[in-house]
């Protein structure tokens, strides 16, 4: 593990702080290529941010990306690359909804009635992800081919029993249809915070659960050494004594479980069901704040509040007569400079390992000794 120092801590600040800036002058460029003034669309953007209901709104979604990037970061610290969230999450979160707003549950406890629906919700996205690892164990498919055709199943499949035939009903005096509506026993309350009319998630305490046991378990168990090392090399870990194909398996279930939460927050806390306009896109965005974050829990969700306020504020640039869409812009920029930033600082740590080892063993030149 590397020691903590100045170097280090610069060396990991500087890619995504890089970003980040890079973003915003390429932002800056395309406003000004279009007619647009930089600075009263930041001043827009800050004006909102000032607001209670943005910064509760900006919470809550942030919540949602959170649980997402975990679930996406599980997999990428076993180099398993889950793009399948966002079916999971889906297909979990109507399944669940359909549960909770059944009529028998009315009569449990409050508490077994949201534990019921939470953990239903993490089966249903355990078992659809699993179906990508046995495919990879099995069959040797890529969980990148099988996840992205699994999305595609579990957006028909979501479709299909989301009518009033099956799970869903009709809302009165609208187009809309959905689950029946959650019963107040099954709600989790939210936290009311002056001058907002929006409350704060309950929920939100699961995502820093979830979080801190996503930290302890890899950074502080024989399983998350092991899930690591095998990502890092699978031969070495054979070697070791450990099974490739049960860690793959024990990574997308946990994944998928993971990726089952990211509707909770919404359904058990605002929607309390499952319609139409439930959101979407959701375990995609996951990627790109797992990537921002570097899959460290801290640092996804520094880059989860930062697209939650990205997200919530891009209304506000309405009033500034500009496109709403310079957010899409800028959160596209941000992960291509993410990503690249990243390689270029992996390659400047190399060489100047590489720099240091040779100097230790006496390979390399001091330069008072070139000059002698």
């Amino acid at each position: 593990m590397r020691s903590l120092t100045p170097r280090s801590v610069l060396l990991g600040l500087i890619a995504p702080v890089g970003a980040l800036v890079f973003a915003a002058a390429v932002s800056a460029v395309i406003l000004l290529a279009t007619g647009h003034d930089p600075f009263d669309t930041v001043d827009a953007m800050a004006t909102a941010a000032q607001r209670p209901r943005t910064l509760v709104n900006s919470l809550n979604t942030a919540t949602s990306y959170y649980l997402s990037a975990v679930a996406v970061a599980i997999g990428f610290r076993m180099k398993l690359f889950n793009i399948g969230v966002d079916g999971q999450y889906r297909f979990a979160a109507l399944l669940a909804a359909g549960l909770a707003g059944a009529a028998f549950m009315d009569s449990l406890p409050s508490f077994v009635r949201v534990a019921l629906t939470i953990l239903a919700a993490m089966l249903v996205g355990a078992a659809w992800a699993g179906l990508a690892a046995l495919l990879k164990v099995t069959r040797g498919v890529s969980e990148v081919i099988s996840t992205i055709m699994l999305n595609a199943i579990a957006t028909y499949l979501v479709s299909y029993l989301n009518s009033p035939e099956r799970l869903a009903v009709s809302t009165a005096g609208s187009n809309n249809i959905g689950t029946p509506k959650i019963t107040e026993g099954g709600r989790v309350p939210g936290f009311e915070i002056e001058g907002s009319s929006s409350k704060v998630f309950g929920l939100v305490f699961l995502a820093v659960l979830v979080g801190f046991l996503y930290w302890f378990v890899l950074s502080r168990t024989r399983f998350g050494f092991e899930l690591k090392a095998t990502g890092l090399s699978e031969s070495a870990a054979v070697a070791s004594g450990v099974s490739v194909k049960k860690m793959v398996i024990v990574s997308m279930l946990l994944s998928g479980a993971v990726a089952g939460l990211v509707g909770m927050p919404e359904l058990l806390g605002s929607s309390y069901s499952y319609s139409l306009n439930f959101p979407v896109g959701v375990g995609f965005i996951g990627i790109a704040v797992a990537l921002l974050g570097r899959n460290h829990p801290i640092g996804m969700a520094i880059a989860a509040l930062l697209w939650g306020f990205l997200f919530n504020t891009a209304n506000s640039l309405d009033t500034a007569g500009v496109p709403r869409e310079i957010v899409d812009i800028m959160q596209g920029v941000i992960v291509l400079s993410v990503v690249v930033a990243y390689e270029l600082v992996r390659r400047y740590r190399v060489r100047a390992e590489q720099r240091a080892v040779g100097h230790a063993l006496g390979r390399t030149k001091t330069a008072e000794e070139v000059t002698a």
